[in-house]
């Protein structure tokens, strides 16, 4: 049986991340006053979102003043990992929607949430997951994947040399 959730005025949405650099678990979290909604989010799915976050506020009016309180909060564990998400704008409301579907099998159908939150909202996020991403390990100059301090056998030099940084 399938869950879901539907967050018509979140008072907090935010991205984070628990654990170190290169071992990072990327969170996506949503309060609409007692409900906390905690779901884990790929790396690319928050850079992703962010990027459509950051167009849709671009091509309104300025958003006021940006939400400054945007640290994960308990509960840290996920209630299940995104799969799809939608990212829409409803100029009648003017409000940011997100429709996110738990990553399941093709056949089941899972858990859906769905937030309605403001520009400012989604401009404080967008923020912070362009900073969070960007913060992590840099990226391989060739392939693109990231470096670790420990190595990388690059698969566009077949693993023979270093790629140079």
């Amino acid at each position: 049986m399938s869950e879901g959730y539907d967050l018509s005025a979140p008072d907090r949405i935010t991205v984070g991340t628990v654990g170190p650099v290169g071992e990072r678990l990327f969170l996506l979290q949503c309060r609409q006053g007692p409900v906390v909604l905690t779901l884990k989010i790929e790396k690319q799915q928050v850079a992703t979102v962010a990027d459509y976050l950051a167009r849709i506020v671009r091509g309104e009016q300025r958003p006021g003043h940006l939400p400054e309180d945007l640290e994960l909060e308990e509960p840290f564990e996920p209630a299940w990992a995104v799969g799809t998400i939608g990212v829409s704008y409803d100029e009648a409301d003017d409000r940011v929607i997100l429709v996110i579907e738990e990553l399941l099998p093709e056949e089941e159908t899972g858990a859906i949430a769905r937030l309605s939150i403001s520009r400012e909202q989604a401009a404080a996020f967008a923020i912070r997951a362009t900073s969070l991403v960007e913060s992590g390990r840099p990226p391989c100059p060739l392939c693109g994947s990231p470096l670790d301090p420990s190595g990388h056998e690059c698969p566009r030099t077949n693993g023979h040399r270093p790629p140079a940084v």
